[in-house]
């Protein structure tokens, strides 16, 4: 063999070790960041279990454990299909038991694990809205059916190469504002407008009567670990580790979605602090939650000082939307889900329009980008809602939404589950 053959072979063995290199390295990024979204699954458990009452503790744990291993099995059966699949620009394929091969940059299986994690969180939000009056065998199956088909259908138009993709300027959603959060906040809408409000919340006048939860050190905690969680959540959304472009990617997406964070608890302080005359650190950790949730968008299209200001305008929008909830439609939203992600959501997304440094408005690119933007929230939520209207309605009249009066009142824990969280 000559000398230039045998460089040449050479070579060509370096290259492919470098291509396997990467595609191992970014395949490890992809399942730590899946782990650490996993994660999330028990900060929302405190962070609901902290805002609720002891009495319903475990019932609250128990959702939390189970809308993950339900939304595993059902999302890997047939929701990945439908969210990933190429059969047109609405909805993807049946592919039973995620058998189709859909990525070449990693193996399919790392893809499946990464994105059922974020399938789980969807139907999590759920949960804290309706928590303290939802019968059990309701929420499994609700559960079920948006892990199902409600977020990956409308997943598929934005993820999967469906029609936000296709827009002649494509919708912007980097890591689920709307694809995730914002499905989770409006079926939690709907939700709790049905199911009605806790017994006890609201006097004969409509009097605002507040239930408090029973640990904000629960509840606490739960935001240290969903902020810890969304390091997986936005960072990992970028799929990829290996090369300067990559690195310098993530390195963004962490900055961006901690800075927002920041932002969101910061003013959300402040405002409580001066309306109200004392800092409430109840409200506070759903306004670095509001930050985390409004970021999620743009937080590799925007600047630090750009999600620092989404971060602030997040923390004080769900002070004002926490109230108008509770006091004006006087729909009962526990730990605040439809603020947090349903209307945080939208406005992060929207905001990308704004502040995305290639395609914003403040950037002198016009409004093309902020006209998508729009189009994908409203088909989004209108699709999230109209699907969560059947749900809910259908379930309400064939096997009914709401405890008994004497559970709720002497708590689910008992009476749905057989035990306490607090043997006290």
């Amino acid at each position: 063999m000559s000398d230039t053959l045998l460089i040449a072979d050479k070579l060509g063995t370096l290259e492919t070790a470098l291509v396997d290199y990467a595609f191992s390295l970014n395949t490890v990024w992809v399942l730590i960041a899946a782990a650490l979204v996993f994660f999330m699954q028990a900060g929302f458990a405190l962070v609901e279990a902290g805002f609720t009452r002891s009495k319903n503790t475990t019932n609250i744990l128990f959702k939390n454990l189970m809308d993950y291993v339900i939304g595993t099995i059902v999302f890997w059966l047939v929701g990945f299909g439908l969210m990933f699949g190429t059969n047109n620009g609405f909805i993807g394929s049946f592919d039973l038991f995620s058998q189709n091969s859909y990525r070449t940059d990693m193996p399919d299986f790392a893809f499946l694990i990464f994105q059922t994690v974020f399938a789980a969180t969807t139907a999590t939000i759920v949960s804290g809205a309706m928590a303290e009056r939802t019968k059990f065998n309701a929420y499994l199956i609700y559960s079920a059916v948006i892990t199902l088909a409600i977020y990956p259908i409308s997943g598929h138009w934005a993820w999967g190469g469906g029609w936000l993709s296709q827009l002649t300027t494509p919708f912007h959603d980097f890591a689920g504002s709307s694809v995730v959060h914002m499905v989770g906040g409006s079926a939690s809408l709907v939700g709790a407008a049905i199911l009605g409000p806790r017994i006890g919340k609201y006097g004969k006048n409509g009097e605002v009567k507040p239930i408090p939860g029973h640990s904000i050190t629960l509840a606490t905690l739960g935001v240290f670990v969903l902020w810890i969680g969304w390091f997986g959540f936005n960072p990992g959304s970028q799929l990829a580790a290996t090369g300067v472009t990559n690195a310098k990617a993530i390195s963004l997406i962490f900055v961006t979605t901690n800075i927002a964070a920041a932002g969101g608890a910061l003013s959300t302080m402040i405002y409580i602090w001066l309306k109200y005359k004392k800092p409430a650190l109840s409200m506070t950790l759903n306004g670095a939650l509001a930050g985390l949730v409004a970021v999620t968008a743009g937080c590799d299209a925007v600047s630090p000082g750009g999600a620092l200001i989404i971060g602030i305008l997040a923390g004080i929008l769900v002070v004002l939307s926490v109230e108008f909830f509770d006091r004006v439609v006087k729909i009962d939203d526990p730990v605040g889900a439809i603020s947090v992600h349903g209307v945080c959501g939208a406005f992060g997304t929207l905001m990308v329009g704004f502040f995305s440094t290639s395609q914003g408005v403040f950037y002198g690119q016009g409004a093309a980008l902020l006209k998508s933007q729009a189009i994908g929230v409203a088909a989004i939520a209108g699709w999230a809602i109209a699907a969560s209207l059947v749900l809910f309605f259908t379930l309400k009249k064939l096997n009914g939404l709401r405890v008994e009066k004497r559970i709720e009142e002497e708590g689910l824990d008992i009476y749905e589950h057989g035990e306490s969280a607090y043997n006290i």
